[in-house]
Formats: C-alpha cells, structure tokens, sequence
C-alpha cells in the first residue's frame, strides 16, 4: 500500500495518512484481515512524527475502518467496504467544502437534512 503525503497542503498530515487508507479500502487495494504498517515504520518513512500517523489511524478507527491493538498494530476490519470508504471521504471533503464557504455545523446539517427529505 502507498501512503503520499503533501506537507505543503492545507490538509492535515494525519487526515491524509487516514485519506490513503480509506483510498485503498474503496479501491479494493486493501481488504479486511490486513495489516497496515507499525505507526512508527510509517513515521520514519514518510518523515512526520508517529503521533501524526496515530492521529490518522484513530481516525480510521473512530470510522470503524480499522481496529488497533496492543501487539498487533492497525488491522482492516471485517466492516471495512470500499462503498462505505468512499461515503466516508466524500462526507469529508463536503464539510471541508463548508467550511471553506464558511458554513456553520449547523448550516451544514440543514442542508444534509434537507437532502435526505427530498430522497
């Protein structure tokens, strides 16, 4: 699997860590019962802090993409689709959306509401 990270983008370093996993997830590059690397091989490999890919992988974790534990390290869950990997980073990228357009929380949930009546 192939992490990227852009130290000159506006995105946070672990919220791309988290990006290229749920990319591979939804690209089938990846599947459940995989291993993800130590935190502290990725860190040295692509030059940030362990505690920026932690960040990432917590993410994954709180998304149900992935479980961590002691020993074991980051591994893809058997609730991991790639359908459910791609909703995840279109949801991220609407509320990066609103919130370049300065949208509130609440602004934004009007507007998801609003979309899921019309359906």
């Amino acid at each position: 699997m192939l992490f990227r990270v852009d130290p000159t983008s506006t995105v946070p370093l672990g919220d791309q860590i988290a990006a290229s996993v749920r990319r591979a997830v939804a690209e089938g590059a990846v599947v459940p019962g995989e291993r993800l690397p130590a935190a502290r091989m990725l860190a040295e490999s692509l030059g940030v802090n362990v505690h920026t890919v932690l960040r990432g992988y917590q993410q994954l974790r709180e998304e149900g993409l992935i479980e961590l534990r002691r020993g074991r390290g980051a591994v893809v869950t058997g609730g991991a689709s790639p359908h459910r990997a791609r909703l995840q980073e279109r949801v991220r990228e609407v509320v990066a959306d609103a919130r370049e357009l300065g949208l509130t929380e609440d602004e934004l949930l009007a507007l998801v509401r609003t979309a899921l009546g019309s359906s």
